[in-house]
């Protein structure tokens, strides 16, 4: 491991930013000295690190010469307006907003692809993907030594920590206001979200798809390196606070063998698979673990070409900050 250097998270303030905080001081990332950085509006907050609270400074006129290494978690039009400006001034930068193309910056899950990063030379422009992905890649890619995907179909139940720290208050909110038999005013949302299901996560585009749903289908199918893979991703709003869960439906070219199956994901890195006759929950399991849960592995119904999965993980910490710290791990040996 190279000598520690210092680091900047954007976006400090958020609840990935403070995730990652978190877990660079649970495993004692090494470093010199650690930048908080965040919007106008968050600056002149603090975060607690390592027995201190840390002043959150605002990003704009932060010089990146002072880092080797940036998160980037702050949205996609921070890191379109920095991220480029810290890797010319010699930074490394882990985008985690999935701003830029496969071309820009290569998606990284160390589990799944760091050979890709042998021989890089910094200064590296490199992403993580969204938490849907990342869950979703890494019960699927251990898979692919048995089977031939052929297609892929994903519903994900997403917790309102999806759409940040907002969505979160207003679930709080909602949630308040209806035990104590107040009129329910939704805010955040445009409907009721507490107790209830809404059939879409953000606003979708003209064609009906949602932007986390897009991003879920371009970075599985980077992730597997199956560009023409067939994958359709539904995303519903459930009213769970943090850890998403998916149901996965693939169709395979063989035929499923599910002892072959079970064996293959209870020895993958990253994941835990449940014994039979149980499953997995994210308040239950998930939050606050480091591994993507599966259950309710099980062939179709009729067709002996199918494998449908049940997956859970904490979409904060699992999907996102911990692999961008995971990353960072991988470029401090040698190639930052």
């Amino acid at each position: 491991m190279s000598q520690p250097f210092a680091i900047a998270v954007i976006g400090a303030t958020g609840t990935v930013g403070e995730t990652l905080v978190q877990i660079l001081e649970e495993r004692d990332f090494p470093l010199t000295e650690l930048h908080l950085l965040a919007s106008a509006e968050s600056a002149g907050s603090s975060v607690a690190f390592k027995g201190r609270n840390l002043r959150v400074r605002e990003v704009d006129a932060f010089d990146f010469s002072k880092v080797g290494l940036a998160f980037f978690a702050a949205g996609p039009a921070v890191s379109r307006s920095f991220a480029l400006r810290a890797v010319k001034a010699g930074c490394s930068v882990i985008d985690l907003t999935g701003t830029f193309d496969q071309q820009e910056a290569p998606l990284v899950v160390p589990e799944i692809d760091a050979q890709g990063l042998a021989g890089a030379n910094g200064p590296l422009l490199l992403s993580t993907p969204g938490p849907s992905a990342t869950a979703v890649a890494l019960a699927l890619a251990p898979l692919r030594e048995l089977l031939t995907l052929q297609r892929v179909d994903v519903t994900g139940c997403m917790a309102v920590s999806t759409l940040g720290r907002e969505g979160v208050s207003e679930l709080a909110r909602q949630t308040a206001e209806l035990l104590n038999m107040r009129p329910l005013e939704p805010r955040f949302y445009d409907r009721q979200v507490a107790f209830n299901l809404l059939a879409q996560v953000g606003t979708p585009d003209q064609e009906g798809h949602a932007a986390v749903e897009r991003r879920l289908v371009r970075e599985l199918r980077e992730l597997l390196g199956l560009p023409l893979l067939k994958v359709s991703a539904s995303c519903i709003q459930v009213p769970v606070f943090f850890g998403d869960s998916f149901t996965v439906s693939l169709q395979s070219a063989e035929a499923i063998d599910l002892q072959q199956v079970r064996d293959c994901l209870e020895a993958a890195t990253g994941l835990e698979l449940v014994e039979e006759g149980d499953y997995p929950t994210p308040v239950g399991d998930a939050v606050g673990q480091d591994v993507v849960y599966v259950g309710r592995v099980r062939g179709g119904i009729d067709d002996p070409h199918q494998l449908s999965l049940w997956l859970t993980a904490d979409n904060v910490r699992k999907g996102a900050a911990l692999n961008a710290v995971q990353v960072a791990e991988l470029l401090i040996k040698g190639h930052v």
